[in-house]
C-alpha cells in the first residue's frame, strides 16, 4: 500500500481542511483527494502527477458544475463543523459570521476589504490606488455588480454555489489512467460559481477551454460571464498585492478598471483561455 502524503499543519488547520475537503467530495462531483487523518498533520492519500488531456479537462468542466450545484446555504458559508472559526481552509480566508445581503455585500466585505485595508496599511497601495479601488468596492457591495448563477446552480434552489474557493492550476492534480483530475488545498466555502473558473483562468489550467466548455455544457453560464472574468479575480489578485508586494499591484489595478468597465478577455482580461 503507498505511504500516505502527510501535510504539516498549523493549529486547527487539519480539521479546517479535512472538512472542506469533505464537503467537496460529498457534492458528487469533482473527485477530492481522499482524508485518511486529521490529527496535527492532515494525512491524504498519495497522487502520482500525470499529464492533463483534453478529454480529462472536459470531465473536470463537468463535475465542477456538480459540486457547485451542490450549493451552500448562504453567501460565505463554511464547511460543516467548521462554523464561528473565522477562517476557511489552506488560503485561511475570513469568514462571516452571519449571511451576508447579497454576492456584492459578500465579495465586497469579506473578499475584498480585509486585504486591500491590509496592503494601504503596508503601505503597498498609495492613497489614488485605495481611493479608485474604494469606488469599486463600493458599487459591488450595493450590488451593481451582481449577476446570476450557472443554471445547475439556479435549479438547485441554492443562492451560493459549493466553491472550492482556491481553485488556481496548482490546486489541480492530474492523476490515474485513464487521467482525471483531483482537487487538492481548498477554502471551500459558499459563492459564486464563476469565481472557481475565473482562478483557473488567473495563472492557467492545461486545456482550460475543454474545462470551459465541459462546465458551459453541462451547466450553462450566465450570460456576459465573460465580462466577468476581471471582477472575480480581484480577490486573488488582492491577496498576493498583500503577500508579495509592489508587483501585483498593476494587474489588480487593470483588473478593478476591466471590472468596472465589464470588459472581459476579449479586451485583455487577465488570465489565458477565456
Amino acid at each position: 500500500m503507498t505511504a500516505p502524503w502527510r501535510k504539516p499543519c498549523p493549529p486547527g488547520q487539519a480539521a479546517r481542511e479535512a472538512a472542506g475537503l469533505r464537503w467537496l467530495a460529498g457534492a458528487g462531483g469533482c473527485r477530492v483527494v481522499r482524508v485518511l487523518g486529521a490529527e496535527d498533520d492532515l494525512l491524504l492519500e498519495r497522487l502520482s502527477p500525470r499529464r492533463a488531456d483534453a478529454p480529462a479537462a472536459e470531465a473536470l468542466g463537468v463535475a465542477l458544475a456538480r459540486t457547485h450545484a451542490a450549493g451552500a446555504p448562504w453567501w460565505g458559508a463554511p464547511p460543516p463543523g467548521t462554523e464561528g472559526d473565522g477562517q476557511l481552509g489552506a488560503a485561511a480566508l475570513p469568514t462571516p459570521s452571519t449571511p451576508p445581503a447579497g454576492w456584492g455585500a459578500f465579495y465586497a466585505g469579506w473578499r475584498l476589504q480585509p486585504y486591500l485595508r491590509a496592503a494601504r496599511d503596508a503601505g503597498t497601495l498609495d492613497a489614488a490606488a485605495s481611493q479608485e479601488l474604494d469606488r469599486l468596492l463600493s458599487r459591488i457591495a450595493d450590488g451593481h455588480h451582481d449577476h446570476d448563477q450557472p443554471a445547475l446552480v439556479r435549479s438547485s434552489g441554492h443562492v451560493a454555489a459549493r466553491l472550492h474557493g482556491d481553485l488556481w492550476s496548482g490546486n489541480v492534480v492530474w492523476t490515474g489512467d485513464p487521467v482525471e483530475a483531483v482537487l487538492i488545498d481548498p477554502a471551500a466555502h459558499g459563492g459564486h460559481a464563476e469565481t472557481d473558473l475565473a482562478m483557473l483562468a488567473l495563472f492557467g489550467l492545461p486545456h482550460l477551454e475543454h474545462v470551459l466548455a465541459g462546465y458551459h455544457e453541462a451547466s450553462p453560464l450566465a450570460d456576459g460571464w465573460r465580462e466577468r472574468v476581471a471582477l472575480h479575480q480581484l480577490h486573488p489578485l488582492a491577496v498576493h498585492v498583500l503577500l508579495f508586494g509592489d508587483s501585483y499591484v498593476a494587474p489588480l489595478l487593470q483588473a478593478a478598471r476591466r471590472a468596472a468597465e465589464g470588459r472581459g478577455r476579449d479586451s485583455g482580461a487577465v488570465g489565458p483561455g477565456w
